[in-house]
């Protein structure tokens, strides 16, 4: 028994190591152990640990709980966000071979996909939805994460993910709402950059970079599109 306990506490180092310096350190950090979760062992068990608790190898697992399996366990939110996120790369693609990021082009162009180009409204009606069924379906999921607890310990790491995903999620929404170039797109954007303004420290800094001058105008169309591809 004794020999069998000595085995698992080599297969399931805890905290407490015998290593020095600024890399043993590092990686017994909170920070670290949220990301790598358990250490690098060359056995089968080993093995299957890191997979279970490692961050980047827990996608694919080797086993998972019967639970998880169960649709209503998380709607399959994640999922559907990853494939909304295919569509609209494959029609935002598209939506680039007939659209020029130019104030006296850009609304023609908008026009033109209604009648001068095959299926572009359809594929600009899907970019569209695509883009507020990702915006919601990431916040549900964030949501979901949340009231589960599975931002806890020792999964902040993903919790830190799925925030930054969420907040580029509405920046690729937001820029992409004044390539229209419409009266809607160009007020609502307007409003936005100087709702920005009034972020402490950097608000005045993050306007500048956002617009390109003093007013919303091409230098502010070409960097909007620019963040958006």
């Amino acid at each position: 028994n004794s020999r069998m306990v000595d085995v698992d506490k080599n297969l399931e180092p805890g905290r407490t190591s015998v290593d020095h310096g600024i890399t043993a350190r590092i990686k017994r950090s909170d920070p670290w152990r949220s990301a790598f979760r358990h250490a690098q062992l060359d056995t089968p068990r080993g093995r299957a640990l890191q997979s279970f608790s490692n961050v980047f190898l827990h996608v694919y697992p080797v086993k998972i709980p019967k639970r998880v399996l169960n649709l209503r366990y998380s709607f399959r939110r994640g999922y559907i966000a990853a494939v909304l996120f295919g569509i609209l790369t494959v029609t935002g693609i598209y939506l680039m071979f007939v659209y020029t990021p130019s104030v006296g082009s850009a609304y023609g162009d908008m026009q033109n996909l209604k009648t001068g180009v095959g299926f572009g409204q359809l594929i600009r009606n899907v970019h569209r939805w695509s883009a507020h069924l990702m915006v919601l379906v990431v916040a549900l999921h964030l949501v979901r994460v949340f009231y589960a607890g599975a931002y806890k310990k020792p999964r902040e790491f993903n919790w830190v993910i799925g925030v930054m995903l969420l907040l580029l999620t509405l920046g690729f929404s937001f820029t992409g709402y004044l390539l229209p170039w419409d009266q809607l797109a160009y007020w609502a954007v307007t409003v936005g950059t100087n709702l920005v303004h009034y972020v402490p420290f950097v608000g005045g800094r993050l306007q500048d970079l956002l617009i390109g001058g003093p007013q919303v105008g091409q230098n502010t169309l070409l960097r909007f599109y620019a963040l958006h591809v």
